[in-house]
């Protein structure tokens, strides 16, 4: 799945091996790094008489990356199972390379920058010191399901963890079997947390359920619920009410619309909102908020710089629109076992009354064509 971010004034993008980042006001040489040709572990074999040995396999793909808070270090991993660990500022450079246990899902640096979380399918959230960058990770916490998404609040007293069981956990950073509260009312995998800047109490979460849920974290309430199918009725309701009720916490404003699918947006540090799309000609679009309103801006010359460095380097080895499905393989398959059974029961019944019949029809024919009783005579004496 190709993602875009920000670190500093560097526009970040990966896609299938490569992480890619393109300075958007200097014209610097583009830092880019592909994961197959990063550094291989060996596995050796279990049997200590054997000497055999091969590497750990994986097809190199990023999975996830995340920036800290000052955008001075990024770190990416990858499904050969690396955690790569990068300084963006004065000048790009690989930190370390150390290994995770399972293959990671989600990635989160402390605010202090201390500490790289790591959450993986097993549903374990591993701790990586970034002091120490050659240390291996140790086990923080823990779900019975695949986590899909962990943050960490403003102030670093919190972890927050969301998982494919549609739960959503803050726990307590120093401590983290002490859990603060539940975020519950997700009917899917939850897949995404944020944080609002401003609003360090809040988070924002959205789930294959289709909803993107506003809450007061720490008592686990909800504030607000939005239904993205339905956002096209709500825009009109609001435009015409023309005011914000008091319980609304954040007031739906405009709904953008897109040539092409949309892959992943983020916000630069101007506010500018830049989408990644599906598409080899139009991989990028920015917009920009004037008179009350969001605008397409084609003819700005960040966009023109990067989209062409960007298009030059995923053209190489990459098709735009071979893009699967990221989230289809997370929802719940249900068997209503009873409704299959009581269907089969009525076709059996009905197979059974159809061969009834067809006997039934079978013997009246025959009965209809049998020859009337021949009459016997007796000779007369």
């Amino acid at each position: 799945m190709a993602c875009l971010g920000f670190c500093g004034e560097w526009f970040l993008s990966t896609r299938s091996n490569k992480l890619i980042a393109i300075h958007t006001k200097e014209p610097r040489e583009p830092f880019v790094f592909d994961c197959s040709c990063a550094e291989k572990r060996i596995k050796i074999a279990k049997d200590v008489n054997s000497s055999d040995a091969s590497e750990d396999t994986g097809s190199d793909t990023v999975l996830a990356f995340a920036v800290s808070s000052s955008g001075k270090l990024m770190a990416i991993t990858d499904d050969t199972k690396r955690l790569i660990l990068f300084q963006c500022e004065p000048s790009w450079h690989c930190i370390s390379i150390r290994w995770v246990i399972r293959r990671c899902t989600s990635l989160a640096f402390s605010q202090a920058e201390d500490e790289l979380l790591v959450a993986d399918k097993s549903g374990d959230v591993y701790s990586f010191s970034v002091v120490e960058p050659e240390k291996d990770g140790e086990l923080k916490m823990g779900h019975l399901s695949m986590l899909l998404a962990v943050t960490i609040s403003a102030d670093d007293q919190y972890i927050i963890t969301a998982d494919r069981d549609e739960k959503i956990r803050v726990s307590h950073r120093r401590s983290p079997y002490n859990i603060q509260s539940y975020c519950l009312g997700h009917h899917q995998f939850v897949s995404t947390l944020e944080i609002p800047k401003g609003h360090p109490h809040w988070l924002l979460s959205g789930s294959g359920d289709g909803t993107v849920k506003l809450w007061e974290f720490e008592s686990g309430r909800k504030l607000q619920s939005w239904n993205l199918g339905q956002l096209e009725d709500k825009l009109c309701s609001d435009t015409t009410k023309g005011n914000q009720t008091n319980d609304e916490k954040l007031r739906l404003h405009s709904k953008l619309h897109l040539f092409h699918r949309p892959m992943d947006i983020g916000f630069d540090m101007k506010g500018q909102l830049w989408v990644l799309l599906d598409s080899s000609d139009v991989p990028l679009q920015i917009h920009i908020f004037r008179k009350n309103s969001w605008e397409c801006d084609t003819e700005n010359d960040d966009l023109r710089r990067v989209t062409d460095i960007l298009r030059t380097q995923w053209t190489t080895t990459d098709n735009f629109t071979s893009v699967t499905n990221h989230f289809e393989h997370l929802y719940k398959v249900s068997f209503d076992n009873v409704s299959v059974y009581l269907k089969k029961k009525q076709q059996r019944i009905e197979e059974h009354q159809l061969k009834r019949t067809k006997t039934q029809k079978t013997k009246c024919n025959k009965k209809s064509k049998k020859k009337p009783d021949e009459v016997l005579t007796q000779p007369s004496t």
